[in-house]
């Protein structure tokens, strides 16, 4: 796993932001696979600005979420088609046919499971994955004990998963119990990741990342068994590593 260590949340964003620019710029049709959540806002702040003034195109980018809440329709606020039209997506010039998310309202969640690793299939896999971390974990909505070889899927939310997103809700209640997913190994199909984390509150899930057992219980530990992973992290999250960088 390579490592770049950075200041702070601020240097994390432009870091990222300039990764990806530099992957579309060398292929103009690349798939990506994005996150969502607090940790890449910054990131994707980052890449308006550079479409803006620099004129980096998206017409030809295909993008692939990792997933969506049960539940949600596309037009709520809290989901995360929202999340990526209001953050993202509603500030490119990239084809809204072209951004994929699986449905949260499907009416049958196993077959939408199904469609949506086929349709990934289709484009011939995920060129360049966004991840994050969760304090648990978690990458994806893949908690503790998610086996490895999983594809897309449903899956039932930790409570501190749900404790930790209920920021973006009025209250715990509204979050919702179960999310559909991109499985473990079909992120791991991806030809490169970039995984990011900020601040203290990640910091001994990094620690567990960097020296712990490669264990389903604690799913992204896989990704040190992945040939291209690039950590971009800051100096809080590597607070309790041991890792000089």
């Amino acid at each position: 796993m390579n490592i770049l260590k950075v200041k702070n949340y601020e240097e994390m964003s432009k870091a990222a932001a300039d990764h990806i620019i530099n992957k579309i710029r060398q292929n103009p049709e690349i798939t990506l696979g994005l996150a969502t959540g607090g940790t890449p806002v910054g990131t994707y702040k980052n890449l308006i600005q550079d479409h803006l003034h620099n004129g980096t195109s998206y017409k030809k980018v295909t993008t692939f979420n990792l997933d969506e809440y049960i539940g949600l329709s596309g037009e709520n606020r809290n989901s995360y088609r929202h999340f990526m039209n209001s953050n993202l997506f509603g500030h490119l010039d990239i084809q809204k046919q072209k951004t994929n998310i699986p449905s949260g309202i499907a009416k049958d969640m196993e077959e939408e499971c199904l469609n949506y690793e086929k349709l990934l299939e289709s484009h011939g896999g995920i060129d360049f994955q966004i991840l994050g971390i969760g304090s648990n974990g978690h990458i994806g909505f893949n908690e503790p004990g998610t086996p490895f070889s999983t594809k897309t899927h449903i899956v039932d939310l930790a409570p501190s998963t749900r404790e930790a997103n209920a920021r973006f809700f009025s209250d715990i209640t509204e979050v919702p119990t179960q999310a559909i997913t991109m499985g473990i190994s079909t992120i791991m199909k991806s030809r490169e990741i970039l995984l990011l984390v900020s601040g203290e509150s990640k910091s001994e899930a990094v620690q567990q990342l960097l020296y712990g057992d490669i264990d389903e219980q604690f799913p992204a530990s896989v990704l040190m068994l992945h040939p291209n992973v690039k950590l971009i992290a800051d100096e809080a999250a590597l607070s309790a590593s041991r890792v000089k960088v």
